[in-house]
Formats: structure tokens, sequence, C-alpha cells
């Protein structure tokens, strides 16, 4: 039995899909069983990451976790839950952001991850850490803007990154979390292809049949803007890691391919599998 967390985010979700049509037995965490709208193949239980008391009978039987955790979250429950249930297995999904072995991480964000990491591995259970920088998910915060127009404005047109397909990444987990040989790895996970900000909304409107402009926004202004509702030391973590990638070439690798046997989905695919969020 497989045990996922944030089964009802983007990640989670496409991991208990992938599990189940793989007829892998898996479990999926929800505070709110009722309205998880997983598949009937998938065990769904109520269980809160912040109250211990709710994860003793979800991980009943679990040999396997697969962790996703939200920015900021403390992930001791669940891992002291993990090594009294007996766990055999973690794979976490962490941050491209973290640099191995630096005694300072860079921002925020490769800070929490790496704290994360270190306290999956010192569970002494059998681990692995796949790594993210840009999801191509990141697209859908264009969704409010796009539903009022056809122009998106938002900084750094010419970031260019290497954006995944959440399904690619479900198809990873499950084969790290059922095959043996990933114990102690970690695998940077990227899309087949560069791509600006300014490439992929125009990919975008290509599957929504639309003409997307994108139109560059003052970056101060836009940062100043999010920090009034989000954590702002992440918002300026996130945008100067947006920034670092202007004119430069991402790192793409080959570990999507040499995990799942196939070639990961390009942007366009995303674009056209996700059509509806965009209506």
């Amino acid at each position: 039995m497989i045990l996922v967390t944030g089964a009802t985010g983007h990640f989670g979700r496409q991991t208990v899909e992938a599990l189940a049509a793989a007829k892998v037995p898996v479990r999926a965490l929800s505070r709110d069983p009722e309205r998880a709208g997983l598949p009937a193949e998938a065990e769904v239980v109520r269980g809160d990451f912040t109250d211990p008391a709710t994860l003793t009978e979800a991980f009943d039987g679990v040999t396997a976790l697969f962790l996703t955790l939200p920015y900021g979250t403390a992930p001791d429950a669940l891992l002291d839950a993990a090594r009294a249930a007996g766990v055999h297995r973690i794979v976490f999904l962490s941050s491209g952001a973290v640099v191995d072995g630096a005694t300072v991480q860079p921002n925020v964000i490769a800070a929490y991850h790496a704290r994360v990491e270190q306290a999956v591995a010192a569970t002494g259970i059998a681990h692995t850490f796949l790594r993210l920088f840009f999801p191509a998910i990141n697209s859908l915060a264009f969704a409010m803007q796009l539903a009022h127009g056809d122009v998106v404005r938002a900084p750094y047109a010419g970031a260019t990154t290497a954006p995944v397909h959440e399904r690619d990444v479900a198809d990873a987990a499950v084969r790290v979390l059922t095959d043996d040989g990933h114990a102690g790895r970690a695998y940077l996970l990227t899309g087949p292809e560069a791509l600006t900000q300014a490439d992929q909304v125009r990919l975008l409107g290509e599957a929504l049949g639309r003409r997307l402009v994108f139109e560059e926004a003052d970056a101060v202004s836009v940062r100043q803007g999010m920090a009034t509702f989000m954590d702002a030391d992440f918002v300026h973590a996130l945008f100067d890691l947006m920034e670092e990638t202007v004119d430069a070439r991402p790192e793409i690798t080959s570990t999507l391919s040499h995990l799942t046997g196939a070639t990961p989905r390009t942007y366009a695919r995303w674009a056209a599998d996700h059509v509806t969020d965009f209506a």
C-alpha cells in the first residue's frame, strides 16, 4: 500500500491516478475525503498534517509514502507516523533550488526543502528526492487575466525554463515508489525543451485558439503586490529564481526518459491538456 499526501493537489492527484491506473494499491490522504474526487480504485482517508492522531489509521499497512507538502509545512508528524508504521520507502517531491552540501542554502525555498530532505533522511527509511524547478502548472496563474482578455501581464518575459508536465512527475513517482534501485538518489526532473515565458503564452494561445500577447510588467510592483497576501520571503525568492533564468539556458535532463521509458510531454501538450482551466 502506498500513501500519497497532498492527494488533491496537482502532483498528488496525478500520482494517485497514475498508481491506480497501474493497479498499485494506493491510499490518498485528504482533509475532506468526501470532496476529494479521486479514482474509485483509490482508498481515500481523512488525515491532517497538524493532527498526529489522524495519521495512525492512515498509515496502517502502508509500505511506501509519496510526500508532497505545502511550502512551510512541518513534516514531523508525518515522518513520525511513517517510522512508527514501518514504512519502507519515502519519495519526497522537493525543489531543484536545493544545493547539495551547501552550509547555507541560496534562498528560503531551497532552505525549506533542504530541511525536509534532511528530516526524511534522518528517519533512516530508504528515500528518494524528486526535484523540480518550474512546473508547467505555474501557467495556471495566468488564468484570471485570460478570463478578461488576451493579454498576460507579468515580469520576466525572457525567463527561460524547461517546464515539466505534472503527469510526467507522477509517472516518475510511480517508478521510484514501486521499483528498487532509487534509494539515496536525488533526481532533477525537467521538461524536454527550453521556453521563455513569452513562448509559453504563445503556445497556450495556440491551444486555446486565441492570439495571446505577453506584456512585460514591472517586477518591483508585482513583487510588492504579491507580498501583501503571500509570504514575502517566498515571493522574493521565487522572483529571484525567475530573474536568474532571463536569457539563460536551463538545464535539461534525461531523467524523466530514464525513469519512465517515455519522452517527456511538451508544454504544448500541457496546454492542450489544460484548455478547460482557461475557459
